[in-house]
């Protein structure tokens, strides 16, 4: 195979411009990676606390596989730069009813906890729950998720083969729907049909297929010792090594355009680095919205980025855990609402729930330890996306402080001292933070049959510019996002070796880079 060399520009470095940053220069091109906040990560960022930095973003770690796989690429392994700590216990949730359940990697382990929980029929059906969504697993990885854009002839043919996928496959059907097949328990219902919400969908109307998602985690969910963020610092540390250049606190202005195709980017500070090929690891609705400038506005259709997925109000702070519920906490904590409707619907309308279901993440319990002292604690409450750019009401924040507190009160759960609104990401941030996604956290939304075909893929229509992050294909998540790293790498070195082989001599040229640009600005992965 013939190979060239371009200058290439990958803007965003969070895990999906970090994965084709790394890919790209294994590959032998040159890469210039820039990143408008002042580290790496995008969506995986941390805030400070009186007990260390605090995530603020993904907190679980499933398909660990999808990393291994990309320092085995560059020549190196994980393990030697970063510490993954298994999690044999996904998660332990708890109802208002006082009842609480613990699942587990471990099938057998989930089945005999739920069987405790809510008999032998509940326990039989999570089984068969658990072997459905393995082969939905088996028969989507790689004709969806391992490949460039879904190939529909290869799901089809599956779903031929294996007739347990029909009732997930079959139009009309909701996660909640496929869920109540195999669980009559209403708290059942409820737990496995949050799975929508994990790519920002839900239950009531989002595809079946997503029940897969519990296979990613039923496959092993790992915590990064000291905290999320450090998976995307020991991703920016081998794409150094790799001879990735990384300017943080950089951001774009624009793509250039010129003779129908990409010719370089525009920093905020005027100046412009030239070449020939762009991965744009945002929001895919910025380029749609005009963000990244007129001539780039075009290069998807409106209805890959329309209609947006949820959102999230996200508490990152230290605090002293009191109260009886306090040591019982593990690293993964969801506390359910009484009434699912209550949370979905409000979202539905645009509205705040009026009882959310909080999830809340015990960052130090990792290694199964209680700290004494003040410990690391991000919450999570889902919310709906903005339905426009404003303002945000003074008193959502204030609305949203109020409520999360009455929950951790009313579950036997304290906090010394009580988080005040400093520590409180919002829509309204989450939008000013990565410009055209109007707060959603996911990209696109998941709901409706066809959304994960509607979703954009690596390539756009304008030559020269790839797409990478959770706002294409395959979608939402910590791995979703890194693999379409690998596919705009893959997209942009096969483009590269054609162009090669039809026009040999038809090389570009340089790149004027800037020795140090500090501009803050508006995009970031």
């Amino acid at each position: 195979m013939n190979s060239v060399s371009e200058q290439v520009v990958v803007i965003g470095a969070g895990m999906g411009g970090l994965a084709a940053a790394i890919r790209l220069a294994v590959a032998g091109q040159q890469v210039t990676l820039v990143e408008a906040a002042a580290s790496p990560g995008g969506k995986m960022r941390t805030v400070s606390s009186d007990a260390g930095p605090v995530d603020a973003g993904p907190t679980v770690l499933t398909l660990r596989g999808v990393f291994d796989d990309l320092f085995t690429l560059a020549g190196e392994r994980l393990e030697d730069h970063l510490t993954l700590l298994p999690q044999p216990l996904l998660a332990r949730h708890w109802w208002p009813d006082g009842s609480r359940l613990d699942l587990f990697s471990d099938p057998q382990m989930s089945a005999a906890a739920i069987e405790a929980f809510a008999g032998p029929t509940e326990a039989k059906g999570f089984l068969r729950f658990h072997a459905a969504t393995a082969a939905l697993y088996n028969a989507f990885e790689g004709p969806v998720m391992r490949a460039a854009r879904p190939d529909i002839a290869a799901i089809v043919k599956a779903a031929m083969a294996s007739p347990r996928l029909w009732p997930a496959l079959m139009p009309g059907v909701s996660l909640d729907r496929f869920v109540a097949r195999y669980f009559g328990d209403p708290r059942l219902q409820q737990l496995f049909g949050r799975y929508a919400t994990y790519v920002g969908g839900r239950p009531g109307h989002s595809p079946a297929v997503l029940a897969l998602i519990w296979q990613a985690e039923a496959r092993g969910v790992w915590a990064v010792d000291g905290g999320m963020h450090g998976l995307a610092l020991a991703l920016a540390g081998l794409a150094a090594r790799k001879g990735v250049t990384l300017h943080l606190g950089t951001s774009v202005a624009r793509i250039l355009r010129q003779s129908g195709r990409v010719s370089g980017v525009q920093l905020a500070d005027g100046r412009s680095l030239a070449c020939g090929h762009v991965v744009f690891n945002g929001d895919p609705a910025a380029l749609t919205a005009g963000l990244l400038g007129d001539g780039v506005q075009m290069a998807l259709p409106r209805a890959a980025t329309m209609p947006r997925s949820l959102s999230a109000q996200v508490w990152s702070f230290a605090a002293k855990l009191g109260g009886p519920v306090a040591r019982e906490l593990m690293h993964h904590n969801v506390f359910f609402s009484a009434d699912p409707r209550l949370e979905f619907g409000p979202i539905g309308q645009g509205q705040l729930p009026t009882e959310p279901t909080v999830y809340l993440c015990a960052e130090d319990r990792a290694k199964k330890t209680f700290p004494a002292g003040k410990e690391r604690i991000e919450i999570i409450l889902n919310a709906p996306a903005l339905t426009h750019q404003g303002t945000q009401d003074p008193e959502e924040a204030t609305h949203c402080r109020t409520k999360t507190l009455q929950i951790l009160r009313r579950i036997g759960l304290t906090l010394e001292p009580e988080p005040d609104l400093s520590a409180l990401t919002t829509p309204h941030h989450l939008a000013q933070m990565f410009p055209g996604s109007m707060g959603a956290i996911y990209g696109r939304s998941p709901e409706g049959m066809l959304a994960s075909f509607q979703r954009p893929t690596a390539r756009t229509a304008l030559p020269g510019l790839y797409l990478a992050g959770g706002g294409c294909h395959p979608g939402a998540g910590v791995p979703m996002a890194a693999l379409s790293g690998q596919h705009a790498a893959e997209a942009m070195i096969s483009d590269l070796t054609s162009a090669s082989k039809s026009a040999p001599t038809d090389t570009r040229g340089g790149m004027s880079m800037v020795s140090r640009m500090m501009g803050r600005g508006p995009f970031r992965s």
